[in-house]
Order: C-alpha cells, then structure tokens, then sequence
C-alpha cells in the first residue's frame, strides 16, 4: 500500500487510532487490485506454465523435469516482488488437487464432489434470495452441464418473474432442479 494512503484505512479501537500499511482484503477495491498486481508480476509465466486466480496460483508443467524450473522461476518473482507464501497452504509435485471449485488431473478436469454434495444437499428454495445463490450455483457449474441453457432455464425464467418482495418456485422448477441432481450425481469431466 503507497504510505501516502495508508490514513485512509484508519480504524479506532479501544486502545487507539490505527491503520493497515499493507492492503486489506476487505477494502472495496482490493480483489481487483491485487489480481492487477499479480497479473503483472507473473504476466510472463500466467497461460504458460502458471495459472492464477487472486490468491489461489497453479504452477504447473507439461514434464516432470520443467517442473522445478518452473517452480524456481515463480519463487524468485515473488521474491523481487517481496511477495511471501504460506508453507501449510501449498502443495508441490502433486499430479491431481484441488484448484479453485474443481479437482484437476493431468488428464481431466473435475467437479469437486464438495460443490456437487452441496447442490445436491440444497432444499427447495424459501426466498427469492435462495433462487439466486441456486442460479448463480448452476451457471458456475454451466460448462459441465450439456444443454445447461435448457436445463436451467425454468429457474432463470422464475427468478426474472420473482422479485425480492415476490416468490415463485413453481412444479415445473422443482422437478427440473431434481432432475438436475440426478444428473450432477454422476462424475463430470472436462478432458
């Protein structure tokens, strides 16, 4: 964070005035500044032997013998950029993990069973705020789901007719959102 504005992040406490003098992830604007920072220290490895999401990075390689030239070249970026990790957070040489919402191999890329379970634990929805978190969930989920735009669309079209003061979840909805769970019940991949 520039010194410069560090006072505008001042906080008062019960022992005094304070501020952060490295950015907060709760500041409005952070996310996206740290993910134009990051972009910019790594822009010569991100597409080729790197991919990042914030803070989430994914060092990966195409033979096991790049692999820790690969890994030498990020931790040096982060060094010049006196940028640190966290040891219990990182997991090296793996050839399948979790990255992001999905399980990745070297072969395919998965759902995680943790998102799936969690669509498939969902209850019909109460509220027009439960219509959103489900569509916003589905079209996460799109790009592992053939016909998603048919499949999705009942919902899409009840939450346009819904409104925060109005409800609908009609037969038509809940039918399709169990045939959805069965459906998302077996593995999907991406090769």
């Amino acid at each position: 964070m520039y010194p410069d504005d560090e006072e505008k992040t001042a906080f008062i406490t019960e022992y005094g005035l304070y501020f952060w003098n490295v950015m907060p992830f709760g500041l409005k604007n952070a996310g996206a500044t740290y993910q134009r920072m990051v972009n910019s220290i790594f822009a010569n490895q991100i597409g080729r032997n790197m991919d990042i999401y914030v803070d989430d990075m994914l060092v990966k390689s195409k033979v096991r013998t790049d692999h820790l030239k690969n890994l030498r070249e990020t931790f040096n970026q982060l060094m010049a950029s006196k940028l640190r990790i966290n040891k219990y957070k990182c997991s090296f040489g793996v050839t399948t993990g979790k990255f992001l919402w999905y399980m990745i191999s070297e072969r395919w890329i998965e759902l995680n069973p943790d998102e799936i379970n969690a669509i498939l634990d969902m209850q019909p929805p109460r509220e027009y705020k439960d219509i959103q978190k489900r569509t916003g969930c589905l079209a996460a989920l799109s790009r592992f789901i053939s016909k998603s735009g048919e499949r999705n669309l009942p919902f899409f079209k009840n939450l346009r007719r819904a409104s925060s003061t109005q409800f609908y979840w009609d037969d038509e909805c809940n039918k399709e959102f169990e045939e959805l769970k069965e459906y998302l019940s077996s593995p999907r991949f991406l090769s």
